[in-house]
């Protein structure tokens, strides 16, 4: 159950993360206005209070392997957002990146 709960946290954190910045672009460099742009800067902060209900303390273990989860996050959202195509190159660097995450969040660690 922690490894779920983590990985629906990771999930949650990179629709707040992406869509708010997401909605900042649309705000800014699209013109859609102010407030998509202010829409986009209260989810990012509302990223920043959901990485912080991650099962494990360690800040930059939680950063790192979030990492992992928004590369493939970001292609996904453009993907459905924006019609963006991802080639071979684009879903293999996600699948080591998120193989990265899985290394850095769930290997056994002797404590």
């Amino acid at each position: 159950m922690p490894i779920f709960r983590s990985a629906v946290l990771f999930v949650l954190a990179a629709l707040l993360e992406i869509g708010g910045a997401w909605l900042v672009w649309q705000g800014v460099r699209e013109s859609r206005g102010w407030i998509w742009a202010g829409a986009g800067v209260l989810a990012l902060g509302a990223y920043g209070f959901v990485a912080t209900l991650q099962p494990d303390a360690d800040f930059g273990r939680i950063l790192a392997a979030y990492g992992g989860v928004f590369v493939a996050g970001s292609l996904v959202w453009g993907m459905v957002a924006d019609g963006y195509r991802p080639d071979r190159w684009d879903v293999t660097g996600a699948l080591v990146c998120l193989a990265g995450m899985a290394l850095i969040m769930y290997a056994p660690r002797g404590r």
